[in-house]
Parts: structure tokens; sequence; C-alpha cells
């Protein structure tokens, strides 16, 4: 073979592995893009990713079969990456815009025929609109799948082609560099597009698959057809992906604001999740109502935060000792916080992950409008500022190791943690983290613990308490009122030694801090319970660590609500 010869196959070689490398990468980040959405849209993050994953690998499988349909490697290479930029950088814009119309579509119909307002328009064929646009994220990722999945069969058969000879290690070669990508795109991922919107990830991703296109297209000029009619529509894409890259997110969120109730105000994605602020105005010079959403689920509202917080924070303190250290766990809001505060603890330690969130809570200038700035500095009262509170931006899990390993202890404990919705969030309602917390609990303190709801996620209510119960505390209790924005809520308290909780509160003759809701008999109430509520409790499991049994409880009874009850309309 010709020395030149030999060096520009050498060369050719490079560029295939190279681009394989890369295109691997972005067929991984895609997956991710995909399912990270999908268990947003979905409520359910952890069965997303593996159903999204599973779908895709069996679609790759499939698209391996079709590419030995395609006569032409070097134009099918080509015209594939067009097509996964296309779809890849726009699939997440069509699947919002999707879930927008089919929330909006009801309102339009009971305008259009003056239905009346509490008829809610759900069955029929809406019913079977908003199934498909909720799984329409798997339908993208079949097709995703099905066209990266011909990346690797078309460009062994270039190299054979340019080799103009069966390679023995074609595959082999192909796949190395396959995985080495696929690799470093999780990595990409992990540090760099977690942090972005999703449509920028999208569209960085995309421009990769187009810069190769290009790439092939003068590579491989003198094997195409239609070189012209290729670099046209390639160019127009890069305009295209420029475009949603500037303003995507833009329309992202525009479409994303239709799936609420109330006028979106603010919205920003930190590294951890999706913040939403909503408002609602009630007119006649009333005060506007202010909802504030973490990944399209409420988290408070203004209207009756005061009834959801009273009961969180005033059982635990009153019916403890002393309160003169407190510790919070979650609350990055400072509402729980600004609860403890009026009993004039001598420091409150507060851990919250989101360090971006609770930013936007404390110094909310910083981030939001003047309007908004003072709604949630008059809401929480400044708490996050004030001087004894020590805020600790860390896993709680970990967090608590430090604690314990100074012998440090609390007069109360307050767990005002989301919902158990993500794997992530299981580990801190297990047996081994109640069981770490009250190690820190005094002895004559209280540890009050947010617990869902018990009317719409019952069995995850009470698998809460039975976990509690198997962390070793001496008492553990439950209690429940209605929260408007919410509906029914629960919430589970437990004491480490002496009385339980309630007799300790029965043995009060009033609550030592003024309140503006609850009041000492309306607090006693709240924990009874219908005669057959825990009926059932024996047979409900305890959460251990890595068991996820509170988590696929929560997501039980998700699904069960799915269609009932949207969290975007809470």
């Amino acid at each position: 073979m010709p020395k030149f010869l030999f060096q520009r196959l050498f060369w050719y070689d490079v560029l295939l592995i190279l681009s394989m490398a890369v295109l691997a990468g972005c067929g991984l980040i895609y997956e991710y893009l995909l399912s990270h959405y999908a268990g947003r849209v979905l409520g359910i993050m952890e069965s997303a990713i593996y159903a999204m994953i599973g779908l895709m690998i069996v679609a790759m499988g499939l698209g391996a079969f079709a590419a030995r349909k395609i006569a032409c490697p070097f134009n099918g290479i080509v015209w594939l990456e067009l097509l996964v930029a296309i779809i890849g950088s726009s699939a997440i814009l069509i699947i919002g815009g999707l879930i927008a119309v089919t929330q909006i579509l009801p309102q339009v119909i009971s305008d259009t025929f003056e239905i009346p307002p509490d008829v809610l328009i759900r069955g029929g064929f809406i019913k079977q609109l908003t199934w498909l646009a909720l799984n329409s994220p798997y339908f993208f990722g079949l097709l995703l799948g099905f066209f990266i999945g011909m990346e690797i069969p078309l460009i062994a058969q270039i190299r054979e082609k340019l080799h103009q000879k069966h390679l023995a290690n074609n595959l082999g070669t192909i796949y190395g560099a396959d995985y080495i990508g696929a690799g470093i795109g999780a990595a990409i991922w992990v540090i760099f597009l977690l942090t972005i919107d999703i449509s920028k990830a999208s569209a960085l991703t995309a421009g990769l698959n187009l810069i190769a296109g290009f790439i092939f297209i003068f590579a491989f000029w003198h094997h195409l057809r239609w070189q012209k009619i290729l670099i046209a529509l390639h160019s127009i894409m890069f305009i295209g992906l420029v475009f949603i890259y500037q303003h995507g997110n833009q329309w992202l969120n525009s479409m994303s604001n239709l799936l609420y109730l109330d006028k979106v105000i603010y919205t920003e994605k930190t590294r951890y999740q999706q913040l939403t602020f909503t408002e609602r105005r009630l007119g006649n010079e009333q005060p506007s109502i202010l909802n504030f959403y973490l990944n399209g689920r409420l988290q408070f509202s203004s209207a009756d935060e005061h009834i959801y917080h009273s009961y969180l924070v005033t059982p635990a303190l009153a019916g403890s000792a002393r309160q003169e250290h407190i510790l919070i766990i979650g609350g990055g809001d400072g509402l729980a916080l600004r609860d403890v505060l009026a009993w004039n603890p001598t420091s409150v330690t507060l851990i919250d992950l989101d360090e971006q969130l609770v930013n936007t809570f404390k110094y909310p200038n910083e981030s939001v409008d003047h309007n908004l700035s003072k709604r949630l500095l008059t809401l929480n009262k400044g708490s996050l500022q004030d001087s004894r509170v020590q805020l600790l931006h860390q896993d709680a899990y970990l967090a608590i190791e430090t604690f314990l390993a100074s012998s440090r202890t609390f007069d109360s404990i307050i767990v005002d943690l989301p919902d158990p919705n993500h794997p992530d969030l299981n580990k801190l309602y297990s047996v081994s983290f109640y069981a770490k917390l009250k190690q820190l609990l005094s002895g004559d303190g209280l540890m009050s613990v947010q617990s869902t709801s018990p009317y719409h996620a019952k069995t995850a209510f009470i698998a809460i308490g039975k976990t509690i119960e198997a962390a070793g505390f001496n008492h553990v209790e439950q209690y429940h009122d209605n929260v408007p924005s919410f509906g029914e809520w629960g919430w589970t308290i437990a004491s480490k030694n002496g009385v339980s909780p309630k007799t300790r509160l029965r043995q009060l003759s009033h609550l030592q801090q003024p309140q503006s809701w609850l009041t000492l008999p309306m607090l006693l109430g709240a924990f009874e319970f219908s005669v057959d509520f825990y009926q059932e409790k024996e047979k409900i499991p305890i959460n251990y660590l890595g068991s996820h049994t509170i988590y696929q409880l929560h997501q039980q009874a998700w699904r069960e609500q799915q269609g009932l009850n949207s969290a975007y309309n809470q």
C-alpha cells in the first residue's frame, strides 16, 4: 500500500473513531435528557429513568438491524446526524407543548360550551390525549434510540469501504470508542449539563451531531449525493439550534406556565430542582395569593401555609422541655424557621441541600423583582438572615454525621422535607436516618416530621410512623388536619424518653407562644383518626436504608391519583 494512501486511511480512522466516541456521548446525554424531563413531567423520576434507558436500548438494537437496509453508509450517516439533531433539539419543546395543550384544552372546552367551573373535564378523549402527551417522552426516546442505533453499523461499514476489505477488529474498535464516549458523555452531563437549562443542554448536544454531519460531508464529499442540499439543510438547522439555545428555555417556560392555574411570576432552575412562583389575584383590594412549586409540586401557598407550619413546629416545641437549640432539616423557604424563632431560641441550625433555593428566600432582591422580594421577606419575616441561624448546604444524611462526631444535641428537631417522591429523598425517611436523629435529640425533647397526606398516600403516611418507631423512639404518634391547598395532611411526632408527646401536650394549660390559627384543643383533636385507619398497619412495611419502601408506596399513591389530582393544579 502506498504511504500516502496508508496515511490517508489512518486519518480517516482517527476521524471515524473520534466521531463515534462523540456520537456515543451525545446518545447517552439524550437518554438522560429525556428521562430527566420525563421524570419531572410524570413525577416518577426513578421509574422514568429506568424505562427510558431500557426503551432506548431496545430501539438502538432495532436501529442497528435497520441500518443493514441503507445502501450507501456515507449518505446514511450524514442524513442520520441531521435527523438526530432535529429530533434531539426539539423533542423536549414538543413534549412541553403537547402537555400544555392537553392541560388547557379542558378550559377551552368549558369556556366554549359554558360548562360550570366546578365541573372538571377529564374523561373520554381528553383523558386519552393527556395519557398520550404525558407518555410522549417515551415515544421520542424510541425514535431517537432507533436512529442512534444506526450509527455503529454505518460507521463500521464506512471503515470497511474505505479500506476495501473486511476488518478483523472493526466492530471491537468501534464499540470501544462507543463505550469510552458514553462514559465521557455521562461525566459531561453530571458536571456541566445538569447545571444549565434543559433546552440549552439539548441544543448543545444536537450541535455536536450537526458538527459531525458537517465533518462527514466534507470528509466524504465525493461519496455523497446532493452535497449542496445537505450543506443547506445543516446550515439551516445550525441557525435553528442557535435560536433554541437562546430562546428555548423561554418557550419551554411559557408552555410550562400554562400548566398552572395562576399566573407564573417567576421561575428558575437550580442544580437540583425547578422553582416556580405563581400569583392569584383576588380583586376587591384583597392581597393576592402566592404559591411556590418545586418541580411542579406545590410546596406552600401564602393563603394557608401558616396552618401547615403551625402543626409542624408548635407541637414539637410546646412539648419539649427546652427550646434553646433547635435543628431544622429542610425548610429552605424559612417559614418553619420563622415559627421556630418566635420561641426565642438561642440557636437554630437549618440544613438544606439547595443553596440557590435558600438564597432565593434569604436574599430575594438579588434574584426576583421588588414586589415578589417584598412578599417573600414578609412571609418568612427575614428569618434566614437572623444572626442566631446557622445555614448548612449539605446532604442532611451526611451533615448530621458531623453533629454525632461532636456529641452535639438539640432540644427539638423539625424535619420539613418534601414528600418522598424521588429515590434520593428515600434515605431521609429511613430507619437509619431517624436513628441518627434520635441520637441528636435531647432526652426530654421532641421531633416532628412532615409525613405526607394520610388521605391521598395513607400507606406511606403510616409507613413513616412505623419507620420512626423502628428507629427506637420511645413514643411515636401521628396527627392530621386539613390544609386547604393540600387537602388532608399529616405529621408524625416522637419522643426519646418519658411520656408520650400527646400526654405532654395534654398537661399544658395553653400554648406558650401566641398563635394566629392553632389552639390547644384543635391540636389535641388532630391526634384522632377514624376507627379503622390503622387497621392494616401491621401489613405496611418499614423503610430501611436501600429498601425504597416509602418511595415506592408514595409513587404507587401518586400513580393512582394521576389524572385525578394533577400536581400542577393543586
